[in-house]
Protein backbone atom coordinates (compact mmCIF):
# COMPACT_ATOMS: atom_id res chain seq x y z
CA UNK A 1 0.00 0.00 0.00
CA UNK A 2 1.54 3.23 -1.08
CA UNK A 3 1.16 6.56 1.18
CA UNK A 4 1.80 10.39 0.34
CA UNK A 5 2.97 11.51 3.65
CA UNK A 6 3.24 15.59 3.54
CA UNK A 7 5.41 17.74 6.40
CA UNK A 8 5.94 21.50 6.70
CA UNK A 9 3.02 22.84 6.50
CA UNK A 10 1.96 25.68 9.26
CA UNK A 11 1.77 29.15 10.46
CA UNK A 12 3.64 32.44 8.75
CA UNK A 13 4.08 35.99 8.37
CA UNK A 14 3.16 36.91 5.03
CA UNK A 15 6.62 37.73 3.18
CA UNK A 16 8.00 34.58 4.91
CA UNK A 17 8.83 31.26 4.03
CA UNK A 18 7.96 27.45 4.42
CA UNK A 19 9.46 24.12 2.38
CA UNK A 20 6.55 21.69 1.98
CA UNK A 21 8.03 17.54 1.92
CA UNK A 22 5.91 14.46 0.46
CA UNK A 23 7.13 11.41 1.05
CA UNK A 24 6.09 8.62 -0.71
CA UNK A 25 6.12 5.18 1.62
CA UNK A 26 5.22 1.67 0.21
CA UNK A 27 6.55 -0.16 -2.67
CA UNK A 28 5.88 1.57 -5.81
CA UNK A 29 7.41 0.62 -9.11
CA UNK A 30 7.77 3.99 -11.06
CA UNK A 31 6.16 7.21 -10.39
CA UNK A 32 5.62 9.53 -13.27
CA UNK A 33 4.46 13.51 -12.55
CA UNK A 34 4.27 14.57 -9.54
CA UNK A 35 2.33 17.60 -8.28
CA UNK A 36 0.93 20.28 -5.27
CA UNK A 37 -2.49 21.13 -5.20
CA UNK A 38 -4.08 23.37 -2.82
CA UNK A 39 -7.93 24.10 -1.30
CA UNK A 40 -8.59 27.06 0.36
CA UNK A 41 -11.99 27.26 1.84
CA UNK A 42 -15.31 27.55 -0.59
CA UNK A 43 -12.87 27.11 -3.21
CA UNK A 44 -11.85 24.81 -5.48
CA UNK A 45 -8.51 22.71 -5.71
CA UNK A 46 -6.23 24.03 -8.21
CA UNK A 47 -2.81 22.66 -9.15
CA UNK A 48 0.07 25.11 -7.97
CA UNK A 49 3.18 23.55 -9.51
CA UNK A 50 3.81 20.16 -11.26
CA UNK A 51 7.08 18.21 -12.34
CA UNK A 52 7.64 15.38 -14.29
CA UNK A 53 9.61 12.50 -13.97
CA UNK A 54 12.39 14.17 -16.38
CA UNK A 55 12.42 17.40 -14.24
CA UNK A 56 10.58 20.00 -16.32
CA UNK A 57 8.19 22.21 -14.47
CA UNK A 58 5.00 23.84 -14.91
CA UNK A 59 3.38 26.83 -12.47
CA UNK A 60 0.28 28.00 -12.07
CA UNK A 61 0.58 31.93 -12.97
CA UNK A 62 0.10 33.46 -8.79
CA UNK A 63 3.02 31.35 -7.58
CA UNK A 64 5.55 31.42 -10.97
CA UNK A 65 8.93 33.08 -9.50
CA UNK A 66 7.66 32.70 -5.27
CA UNK A 67 7.37 28.95 -5.49
CA UNK A 68 9.96 25.65 -6.44
CA UNK A 69 8.75 22.23 -6.91
CA UNK A 70 11.54 19.65 -7.35
CA UNK A 71 11.63 16.36 -6.18
CA UNK A 72 14.51 13.07 -5.08
CA UNK A 73 13.39 10.37 -7.40
CA UNK A 74 15.91 7.98 -5.26
CA UNK A 75 13.87 9.20 -2.34
CA UNK A 76 10.56 9.35 -4.03
CA UNK A 77 9.66 12.94 -2.54
CA UNK A 78 8.60 15.71 -3.21
CA UNK A 79 9.73 19.24 -2.31
CA UNK A 80 7.35 22.80 -2.61
CA UNK A 81 9.77 25.93 -1.50
CA UNK A 82 7.70 28.50 -1.11
CA UNK A 83 8.43 31.93 -0.43
CA UNK A 84 7.41 35.26 -0.22
CA UNK A 85 4.33 34.20 0.90
CA UNK A 86 0.90 35.88 0.79
CA UNK A 87 -2.27 35.59 2.72
CA UNK A 88 -3.78 34.66 -0.58
CA UNK A 89 -1.70 31.44 -0.61
CA UNK A 90 -3.14 30.13 2.67
CA UNK A 91 -5.30 26.76 1.59
CA UNK A 92 -4.60 23.00 2.66
CA UNK A 93 -1.72 21.81 0.26
CA UNK A 94 -1.80 18.50 -1.33
CA UNK A 95 0.83 16.09 -2.79
CA UNK A 96 -0.62 14.02 -5.51
CA UNK A 97 1.50 11.14 -7.77
CA UNK A 98 0.48 9.52 -11.01
CA UNK A 99 2.62 6.49 -10.62
CA UNK A 100 2.23 2.60 -11.35
CA UNK A 101 2.77 0.05 -8.44
CA UNK A 102 3.70 -2.81 -10.11
CA UNK A 103 4.81 -3.77 -13.72
CA UNK A 104 1.41 -5.33 -14.67
CA UNK A 105 -0.53 -2.67 -13.46
CA UNK A 106 -2.05 0.65 -14.95
CA UNK A 107 -0.70 3.51 -13.14
CA UNK A 108 -3.16 5.59 -10.71
CA UNK A 109 -3.55 8.41 -8.76
CA UNK A 110 -1.91 9.10 -5.21
CA UNK A 111 -2.76 11.48 -2.83
CA UNK A 112 -1.21 12.96 0.43
CA UNK A 113 -3.63 13.85 3.28
CA UNK A 114 -3.19 17.40 3.23
CA UNK A 115 -1.16 19.96 5.41
CA UNK A 116 -2.72 23.07 6.22
CA UNK A 117 -0.39 25.76 5.09
CA UNK A 118 -1.96 29.67 7.07
CA UNK A 119 -0.25 32.92 5.88
CA UNK A 120 -0.91 36.06 8.66
CA UNK A 121 -1.12 39.68 7.12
Amino acid sequence: QVQLVESGGGLVQAGGSLRLSCAASGSIFNINHMSWHRQAPGKQREQVALITSGGSTNYEDSVKGRFTISRDNAKNTLYLQMSSLKPEDTAVYYCYAWGTPTPASPPRDYWGQGTQVTVSS
